[in-house]
């Protein structure tokens, strides 16, 4: 199990330095030297023009060598290191990646209630029935479009290119990475976006033919289309800044789009549903994805302008020196190599063409066809429910919507340690690459069992408590809460496919096996789907669902080797993943029977729940789970220490 970081370090100026990495061992670097030694450990602070507005990277330190000539104190600058000075920083300590997550997960959370709270005013107002059907045909643009733009595909490019580009932003003398990547990708990507988008509407009724050609109402499904076909230049821009930032170590802003996106939905819904009826929802989408890039444009701009010059000054003070490390988060010095010290010998050489070369057709191509070939999954799913009784493709959708909050949950380390994982490859270290990804996925899939037992437990009396009033009626609910305890079984797939395939795409190289896995498991949905929908209905879309991305899943850990991905020990993870699988299964049958002896709603989901978790925890002990307790300590210290270098305004 990994230890990144220790306890050590994070945010002291007296320590002399701040232990990072893999069980037993311990990466740090000199805190500094008699002349800036306190200054140069307060790099977490992060002062700067603007202020800043998100997590930052903690026990930064800027590494020491000879003192300048003359015996003169080192000074920094904002665009390189001092002479005398390396711009070296520690990867970001266990800490800080608790205080991330913690972040990343509460805004998460409510983003995920937002958009259950958009879902139940979707069904309150307009039910489960045509209307509905057909706006959630349209709401197919936005769903693929977040995948690839937002969640995915565009993360999984950018996220990699931005942290070499502030990498070597702390050692280019030049002209700024960052903004030259900036200038070199986003008018193509904005142009790209703007063409995919007027294609869309204008392909709208083909479109619809082809998702739902059973559709009773095509034309108000065209309508929708075209309104959420706009989503795709904002959400695009939205990604783009998500990437951004989170190489930055910042992850405040990104996190909260989905709050300002749901927000935009409900508030379209409610001021215009009673002129506009579903179309409504469609124009929230619009709105929605503008306030997406609004969120997060602030503090993109401040990283892009605010604290970084790329002109040099000797009137920097050292503590300026240790801001721009830790803006550089904890990526190792790439365009030189690791631990390269300038010496008494100042830097007469600019960074040469910047990172441009490592965003390219040959990278971007395998990992947008994955995510596409991905989120093709749900548009098997409502093809094939299209010819079934009005309200079919709703109950899936619904049931869909409440049954990935584990997934998402328990995914949001996995997003605060991408970039580490990124500069783990990056410099070489397979080890600490290890270790991250067997602590993550061991975290992740407790997590999201955990959220899968209760799922199923109190399947009937979540979907009770969230959407039966109004339109959405008992049968509604019954239906719903059937398709929601199969899509349960799947869960833990979705939750290793994201955080398998990052492994993959961190390194920065092309790689087909992902997409190669992910067809897999679509020719199983596939085929399933349309031998079970007959006898089963949505139900058998719901398990082909999640035979197929369980399938991917098998084989994307299957092919955890060095030649593809990060070279884990698949047996050990497999086996340990078995014990809280065992112990979900045990969990979710408890809860169950317990649930099922009470009448009302409220008093059955509390005490399934309750049985649920207090099962789950005591057979993780019996069975010698350990991956879980320590990140709990972690995060619950994070919450409870004062962290300077972390603010939020």
């Amino acid at each position: 199990m990994t230890a990144t970081g220790t306890e050590a370090g994070i945010g002291t100026g007296t320590r002399g330095g701040t232990g990072t990495g893999t069980a037993g061992e311990k990466h740090g670097t000199a805190a500094g030297t008699a002349t800036h030694g306190d200054t140069a450990a307060a790099a977490g602070h992060g002062g700067g023009a603007g202020g800043e507005d998100d997590v930052q990277l903690p026990g930064a330190r800027v590494a020491t060598a000879d003192a300048a000539p003359g015996g003169a104190a080192p000074t920094g600058t904002g665009a390189a290191p001092a002479e005398g000075r390396s711009a070296e920083v520690t990867p970001p300590t266990r800490g800080f990646l608790a205080k991330a997550t913690l972040v990343t997960a509460v805004l998460s959370i409510a983003g995920a209630l937002l958009g259950l709270g958009r879902d139940q005013a979707l069904a309150h107002l307009f039910g489960a029935g045509t209307e509905t059907d057909a706006f959630l045909v349209a709401w197919t643009v936005p769903e693929v479009a977040a995948t690839l733009l937002i969640e995915d595909g565009m993360a999984f490019v950018l996220v990699p290119a931005f942290s070499l580009a502030v990498a070597r932003r702390a050692r280019a003398t030049g002209d700024d990475p960052v903004r030259a990547l900036v200038a070199s990708t986003l008018p193509r990507i904005t142009l790209v976006l703007v063409g995919v988008s007027a294609l869309l509407i204008a392909g709208a009724p083909y479109l619809v033919a082809g998702l739902a050609p059973g559709l009773p109402d095509p034309g108000l499904a065209v309508d929708c289309t075209r309104l959420t076909a706009t989503c795709v230049l904002s959400f695009g821009l939205a990604g783009y800044c998500s990437a951004a930032l989170r190489a930055h170590r910042r992850f405040l802003a990104p996190a909260a789009i989905y709050v300002a996106y749901n927000t935009g939905i409900i508030t379209a819904m409610f001021v215009l549903g009673g002129h506009w009826g579903v179309r409504s929802a469609a124009i929230g989408v619009a709105l929605g994805g503008c306030l997406m890039v609004a969120a997060q444009l602030p503090a993109l701009v401040r990283q892009l302008f605010g604290r970084h010059r790329t002109e040099t000054t000797t009137s920097t003070s050292t503590s300026t020196a240790a801001t721009v490390s830790t803006a550089a988060g904890a990526e190792s010095p790439v365009a030189g190599q690791p631990g390269e010290r300038s010496g008494t010998h100042p830097r007469t050489h600019p960074v040469a063409h910047p990172v441009t070369h490592s965003v390219n057709l040959a990278l971007v191509t395998p990992v947008l066809l994955f995510a596409l070939c991905r989120q093709s999954q749900v548009l098997i799913e409502r093809y094939l429910a299209s010819n079934l009784p009005s309200g079919a493709i709703s109950h899936l959708n619904y049931a869909q919507k409440v049954a990935q909050i584990p997934m998402t949950l328990s995914l949001m380390l996995c997003t605060v340690t991408f970039p580490v994982l990124a500069q783990a490859l990056a410099e070489g270290d397979t080890e600490r690459a290890r270790h991250r990804v067997e602590h993550d996925v061991s975290v992740a899939a407790c997590i999201v069992l955990l959220g899968a037992a209760a799922v199923f437990a109190c399947a009937p009396q979540i979907i009770e408590l969230l959407f039966q009033r109004g339109a959405f009626t008992a049968r509604d609910t019954a239906a719903t809460a059937t398709v929601m305890r199969v899509y349960s079984v799947g869960l833990l797939g979705h939750t290793l496919v994201g955080a398998l395939v990052r492994t993959y795409f961190s390194a920065g190289r092309p790689t087909w096996y992902p997409l190669a896995a992910m067809a897999a498991g679509i020719v199983a949905t596939s085929w399933i789907g349309a031998a079970t929908v007959g006898a089963w209905g949505v139900s058998g879309i719901a398990a082909a669902n999640a035979v197929g991305i369980t399938l991917t899943a098998a084989l994307l850990l299957s092919g955890m080797n060095e030649r593809r991905s990060v070279p884990i020990r698949t047996r050990r993870v497999v086996h340990e993943l078995s014990k809280p699988l065992r112990a979900a299964v045990c969990a979710a049958v408890a809860g169950a029977l317990v649930a099922s002896r009470f009448d009302s709603s409220a008093p059955a989901l509390f005490a399934g729940g309750l049985t649920v978790t207090l099962v789950y925890v005591l057979l993780l002990r019996l069975l010698g789970v350990q991956a879980v307790a320590p990140a709990f300590r972690t995060a619950l210290r994070s919450v409870t220490r004062r962290l300077p270098h972390a603010r939020c305004r």
